[in-house]
């Protein structure tokens, strides 16, 4: 027998819930027979001599057996509650049988003594469970300084953000105020909460001072949203968030789980939707490929595709370790086994064929991509290496090995490109449409912009730069930018390479643009510093390659609107194919040549290619075009 049990905090916490409960029996069956006996200490005293001991020892019975005294005080509720209920209902009807069965031998239990005390009995020790939090956060808990915290939404979220709050102990937030737009639930109480309108938070602020708001509601407007946002802000409120049901740990909403909020919160975009119908038919039972899958674009592909029932999907990156941390997650997260990590070079022509050749991919999404233009205007040959030499390798084996679908992921820099990263992609575009009028194979394009979050994006920049105290680094006080978070540009990836038929170039409606030093303040203001107070901005100059302005369009396209209002179809001069094959070969023949002279053959492919705040702007005086319009 193991003794040592016995020698724990936790035993004597139940001895002590245990002998309180037996207590509240003894003193429930005397109250029964006293009151019994209309209040006749006398008469009632005749009852006590056996029946109080058989009571007391079937109610020490019944607690043992469905655990009572097993009760975490700090956190007793409605579910003690019922153990309470179902012991002390067991315990009573046995209680009857005795007392039924004790008439036929001459022992009398009073059934009207013992209707009182199942009543007494089961009130006192239900008062006694939903009582003990607050005893014991009152005689137990630390008195720690908390920050006055307000909570946006009165709804269900809400109240489940204020009781999650209350009950742990290491939350360092006192909630002083919920605010809600409704008016039906403006000032009452939730939890003895006042619930206020948000306009009143200024006068809140002032009566007692506002640390933090956690936002705790689901359906509000994204402007709605910013707008409470940036009253919070201006009023050196600290805003949180709780994370969407979805994203609960096993379905469990923990204090831990709040956190702060993020810009990607606040960006004034609606929900996409989706035909899920015409998604599953091009995707359901597919082995797909997914390049650069690894990444930010190509690794949300695949968390978005596994919705759809592909058979397999092939992960090819040439980065090992998150090829590896990617397969996990996706067995691990999101439930699907049928993952293989590949690693190789999308320049590696010899390689590519293998796995085309092992694995028969049905349909490929291209992201791997050199991206980033300040080092790709350093290094154009890497640039054309991948942009363009791995792009027309992969597209060359999916024409040859009957790929049902090449959708690749370009960018708004392709358009009118000041930069090499850009001209690469446009390059790359042009390929790939060309090659779709000499394929069985559907070639499509996805053209969008800046996406938050994404590996070497401003945001993730903009975040270590605050954390470190600043200064957060602007290339110029008016460069703007188009931006989409990561899910949304990799849903609408696959929403277009389902409705592709093959030649488009698809546009990403990427709502207004951002100006970047606006977008810099907010994210100071959101970590709770001023701007140029507490954290410099500090413009720093364009960097080789960048322009002012993205643009979706150049100006010799325009576009059309499909069933989709996200996604228009962009109309762009085509290149025959026997000119885009000889003058793109003749490109990659050039990669162990000069810079100028490769960027100088990338300028003949895409006239439109003029250089800003680069070496190679000398390239730009003269350049007719080569390649005519359609």
């Amino acid at each position: 027998m193991n003794l040592l049990k016995y020698n724990t905090p936790a035993f004597a916490t139940r001895l002590f819930i245990l002998t309180f409960d037996m207590l509240v029996v003894f003193v429930s069956i005397h109250l029964a027979a006293w009151l019994r006996m209309d209040f006749d200490w006398g008469g009632a005293y005749a009852f006590f001599a056996w029946p109080v001991l058989v009571v007391l020892l079937v109610r020490l019975i019944t607690f043992r057996w469905f655990r009572t005294y097993a009760v975490i005080i700090r956190y007793a509720g409605a579910a003690d509650v019922i153990q309470v209920f179902l012991s002390t209902l067991a315990g009573s009807l046995f209680l009857l049988g005795l007392s039924v069965l004790g008439r036929f031998y001459g022992y009398n239990l009073s059934i009207s003594i013992l209707f009182i005390e199942f009543f007494l009995t089961l009130t006192l020790l239900s008062a006694s469970r939903i009582l003990m939090p607050i005893a014991y956060e009152l005689l137990f808990q630390t008195k720690r300084p908390k920050e006055n915290a307000i909570i946006i939404g009165a709804g269900q979220l809400g109240a489940m953000t204020r009781n999650v709050i209350r009950q742990d102990k290491n939350a360092d937030f006192e909630i002083v105020a919920i605010l809600d737009d409704n008016p039906s639930v403006r000032n009452k109480f939730l939890d003895g909460i006042p619930v206020l309108p948000p306009e009143q938070l200024v006068e809140l602020n002032q009566e007692e001072r506002v640390d933090k708001a956690i936002f705790a509601i689901e359906n509000i407007s994204n402007k709605r949203k910013n707008e409470i946002v940036d009253l919070c802000i201006a009023e050196g409120v600290k805003v949180l968030q709780v994370p969407f049901q979805s994203k609960w740990r096993e379905g469990e909403f923990q204090a831990n789980q709040i956190r702060e909020i993020q810009i990607e919160d606040l960006l004034n975009r609606p929900v996409i939707s989706l035909l899920e119908d015409q998604l599953y038919a091009s995707y359901q039972n597919k082995v797909v490929l997914i390049t650069g899958g690894a990444g930010s674009i190509g690794s949300e592909i695949i968390r978005q595709l596994v919705k759809y029932q592909p058979a397999e999907i092939l992960l090819l990156d040439q980065a090992e370790t998150p090829t590896v941390n990617m397969t996990l997650e996706c067995r691990e997260e999101h439930g699907f086994d049928n993952i293989r990590g590949i690693v190789a070079d999308v320049q590696d022509a010899g390689r590519i064929r293998e796995v085309f050749d092992s694995y028969r991919p049905e349909i490929v999404f291209h992201a791997a991509a050199y991206k980033h233009v300040p080092i790709m205007e350093q290094y154009p040959r890497e640039a054309v290496g991948v942009n363009v030499g791995g792009t027309k390798i992969l597209a060359d084996l999916s024409n040859e090995f009957g790929i049902e679908k090449f959708i690749m992921v370009s960018t708004d820099k392709a358009v009118n490109p000041t930069n090499v990263m850009g001209a690469t992609k446009r390059i790359a575009e042009i390929y790939i449409q060309s090659l779709n009028e000499h394929s069985d194979t559907q070639y499509i394009t996805t053209r969008f912009g800046n996406v938050l979050g994404s590996n070497g994006s401003v945001v993730p920049r903009f975040k270590k730069q605050i954390a470190k105290g600043g200064p957060v680094t602007v290339t110029h006080e008016d460069i703007t930018r188009y931006f989409m978070t990561i899910p949304e540009a990799s849903l609408l990836v696959l929403e277009a390479g389902a409705m592709g038929d093959g030649g488009e170039i698809f546009l990403f409606d990427m709502g207004d643009p951002v100006k970047i030093v606006d977008l810099a303040k907010r994210m100071i203001r959101l970590s709770g510093f001023k701007p140029n107070v507490d954290i410099e901005v500090e413009i720093t100059g364009l960097r080789p390659g960048e322009k002012l302005y993205e643009e979706l369009l150049s100006t010799k396209e325009n576009s059309l609107a499909t069933h989709h209002d996200k996604i228009t179809r962009a109309r762009v001069r085509k290149v025959p194919y026997s000119l885009a094959q000889q003058q793109i070969g003749a490109l990659i023949e050039l990669i162990p040549q000069s810079h100028m002279d490769l960027v100088a053959k990338m300028k003949e492919i895409v006239p439109e290619f003029k250089s800003n705040n680069s070496v190679y702007q000398s390239l730009d005086k003269s350049h007719p075009s080569s390649i005519p319009s359609q």
